[in-house]
């Protein structure tokens, strides 16, 4: 097979930031992909769904002239959430789901959620609704080891959650564990689970092996070899419980290497291609279009793109090394293999 033609893919979970870095990295995204959950973890965060419409007409401006990219908007859940601020801002289509992070899980989560039963009146709302969350699942306490933290959300958290208000819609974003994937393939119609590009193709040792990778530095941190292959028998599988959110992160690399090195791989340039790479090693080509163009849309009852994209196999791909910004570079994730398949 030297060409294979897809629907117009969708990335279920995407950080844009803002200003200048978000003008030099939504084209990446829009260049492929026809829509994308837009995380909320700004400074101030996008809480409500005012800020929401704001921080949408900002995505727009920031796009190339003539682009046919929607970004769908996500809300920020805090303890002061207003159930009610929700409804509205999805009734008018302004926000499509709710992200929930644990306070201090991850970049820009100060402003999360320390006492769940605090949002209980959301999460029902949003239940009564139909509007998903989506969730970052690790738990923060200090004495659980960061390689064990989303086992123990999944156990400690999330199930009480789920069990609490069953008819809640539930996104497991970036799994990276063979429990979350396990988790997520029994856990029915309200559960779904999103996974990113660069959990497909690294463990933690092409963090820590060799000296430290701060570009392979992620939150959730990269796991054993034995949970990527999980993650990749659960993509390639084409059930409908997984789809891709890659997660892609853009931060300067003065930012990424530093002393306390921000957490995030940006895979926006090239992830299709790193895709296609690996669902071909695994004889999944057919199972491609299902993890990045249909199983997403279906999970939160969207219609799939209309349009399509064709990738074609040839000599190895390359893409740039960085995203100049006004304010630095962005390096873009290298998979650390060749690439033979492009976005034609």
């Amino acid at each position: 097979m030297h060409t294979l033609t897809l629907r117009r893919p969708d990335d279920w979970h995407l950080h844009l930031r803002d200003g200048a870095m978000m003008h030099a990295v939504a084209p990446e995204t829009a260049r492929h992909f026809g829509r994308a959950i837009i995380m909320p973890n700004l400074i101030p965060p996008v809480v409500t769904g005012a800020d929401a419409a704001a921080y949408r007409d900002r995505i727009m401006d920031a796009l190339p002239q003539g682009s046919t990219f929607k970004p769908l908007m996500v809300l920020y859940l805090t303890e002061e959430t207003d159930p009610e601020d929700v409804a509205a801002a999805h009734a008018a289509g302004i926000a499509t789901s709710v992200k929930l992070y644990p306070a201090g899980a991850t970049t820009n989560s100060a402003s999360g959620v320390r006492n769940f039963d605090k949002v209980r009146p959301v999460l029902e709302k949003m239940a009564e609704i139909g509007m998903p969350l989506c969730v970052h699942g690790e738990v923060v306490e200090n004495h659980v080891d960061i390689f064990d933290r989303e086992a123990v959300f999944i156990d400690t958290v999330l199930d009480p959650i789920r069990k609490a208000t069953p008819d809640l819609k539930v996104v497991m974003e970036h799994i990276t564990t063979s429990q979350g994937a396990q988790y997520a393939l029994e856990g029915g119609d309200n559960l779904g689970a999103t996974i990113t590009t660069h959990h497909l193709v690294i463990n933690r040792n092409d963090i820590l092996v060799g000296g430290i990778k701060p570009h392979y530095y992620c939150l959730p941190v990269a796991k054993r070899e034995e949970h990527r292959l999980a993650l990749v028998k659960a993509a390639t599988s084409g059930n409908g419980s997984y789809f891709l959110g890659t997660d892609s992160a853009p931060h300067l690399d003065g930012a990424k290497l530093s002393a306390c090195g921000c957490a995030g791989c940006f895979t926006a340039t090239n992830t299709m291609s790193i895709l296609a790479e690996v669902f071909e090693s695994e004889g999944a080509l057919d199972k491609l279009e299902n993890f990045t163009s249909l199983n997403g849309p279906a999970f939160y009852n969207l219609p799939v793109n209309e349009d399509t994209i064709t990738l074609t196999k040839g000599d190895p791909v390359t893409y740039p090394e960085a995203i100049d910004t006004p304010d630095g570079r962005v390096t873009v994730f290298d998979p650390k293999m060749p690439l033979h398949w492009q976005v034609s």
